[in-house]
């Protein structure tokens, strides 16, 4: 079996089994929801923080096979993390999506396998969906809101 394989099985997992999704998580801090109306992708994100950690992540959505199993890839990376290194993962799998080298491979875990989907300029939007709603949630804690909705998603560079 090639890497692009088994790359392909992972997020085949990932999409038929997802992993942290749910329509609710008791005690969130933050929801976000973001879309992108050119495919028709959508994404709520609720995160828990407790003592600067993200204690508590679920999505809920729909969308294509990318978008849905990147963010259950994107949940398990982040699960656990120091709020700053969530938000620098993010930022490594954003470049990742642009066909940079990623400098954190391992962090990444399951979310390595989509990098294939570089390749595919009209899919990086849809690999990025869920980790781009992860940095808005946790840019909209740090700003001392609890929800906020994103129409579109930019892709832009982080703020700051």
């Amino acid at each position: 079996m090639s890497m692009e394989d088994l790359y392909q099985e992972i997020i085949l997992d990932h999409y038929r089994k997802p992993q942290h999704r749910a329509p609710v998580l008791e005690g969130e801090s933050v929801h976000v929801h973001h879309s992108n109306p050119l495919c028709g992708d959508e994404m709520d994100l609720r995160v828990r923080v407790v003592d600067g950690q993200v204690d508590g992540i679920v999505f809920d959505g729909e969308g294509c096979s990318i978008s849905q199993a990147s963010a259950s890839a994107m949940t398990v990376a982040v699960a656990g993390r120091e709020l700053d290194d969530a938000l620098a993962l993010t930022e490594d799998f954003r470049r990742m999506m642009h066909g940079d080298e990623p400098s954190r491979p391992d962090d990444l875990q399951d979310g390595i396998a989509f990098q294939g989907v570089a390749r595919f300029p009209v899919r990086v939007k849809c690999a990025l969906l869920g980790w781009m709603a992860l940095r808005d949630a946790i840019e909209t804690y740090e700003r001392g809101a609890s929800a906020h909705t994103v129409e579109h998603d930019d892709d832009r560079p982080p703020s700051g």
